[in-house]
């Protein structure tokens, strides 16, 4: 029987990660659970957002029966990995921002992070600069209007993405030796062409997408390559507006969205 692997977010950024662990993994069964009720964690107090997270976390892994559980939010792994970690009998991925790929590829050793503004002022963003990063000038930008616009843009609604974008970047716009910049929210490669093209096509876009796909890999290494058509299921916290189900979320080969209550 194949593998199943729950993914969880606050909203559908979450998706960009799962999408990048489903080219590497076809053939496991995959759960995507996403909290818009309480959407978006960025807002929320670190107590608020572990204690929810872990409730709810409980519950779907009591409900599910996961054999894995990947944190596709960069703000709740941050906080919330531990203590998952002692509940849960299955592993637990978590998504953090991508500050070592990024070092690496930096040329100039100026990078930005630009992530939610929970994430960027945690001491665990922190603590991936000063392992892996210590070297470099390092920008940052917290944002949770990016946020929305991936989610709004993932509904398909008609806005001017670019300019939008252009904006909240626009304290980088002349910082010419900035070349990489890291995507620490994994909502936000949903933007990414944007965030590009806002900086003048001159920066590099990094996300955690292929890295938690290749850890995934290594843990549950024994999917069957037997399943033609492995299982979907999606759930929310709260109901989904059709639109969104039918102009985003279907792209990823979700049809139908459960309401986990």
């Amino acid at each position: 029987m194949s593998k199943h692997i729950l993914f969880f977010d606050s909203g559908v950024g979450g998706l960009s990660v799962l999408e990048e662990t489903r080219r590497l993994n076809p053939y496991y069964c995959y759960s995507y659970l996403f909290d818009n009720h309480c959407f978006p964690y960025g807002e929320l107090s670190e107590a608020a957002l572990l204690k929810r997270v872990a409730t709810l976390l409980d519950a779907a892994a009591a409900r599910l029966a996961p054999n894995l559980v990947v944190i596709a939010c960069n703000t709740a792994s941050t906080i919330v990995l531990p203590v998952l970690r002692r509940h849960l009998s299955v592993p637990v991925v978590g998504v953090v921002p991508a500050i070592k790929p990024a070092a690496k590829l930096s040329a100039n050793r100026h990078i930005g992070l630009l992530a939610t503004p929970g994430t960027v002022k945690r001491t665990y963003t922190e603590a991936l600069i000063n392992e892996f990063a210590a070297d470099c000038r390092i920008e940052f930008l917290g944002s949770t209007r990016l946020v929305e616009l991936a989610e709004m843009k993932l509904a398909g609604e008609s806005l001017d993405y670019r300019r939008e974008v252009t904006e909240i970047v626009k304290p980088w716009s002349t910082l010419s030796s900035l070349d990489c910049v890291v995507l620490g929210c994994t909502h936000f490669p949903l933007l990414k062409e944007e965030v590009t093209q806002a900086l003048g096509g001159r920066v590099s876009c990094v996300d955690s997408g292929e890295a938690i796909a290749r850890r995934v890999a290594s843990l549950l290494p024994d999917a069957s390559s037997s399943a033609v058509s492995p299982i979907l299921h999606a759930y929310a916290t709260k109901a989904v507006d059709q639109r969104l189900v039918e102009r985003g979320l279907a792209k990823y080969g979700f049809n139908h969205i459960q309401l986990f209550n």
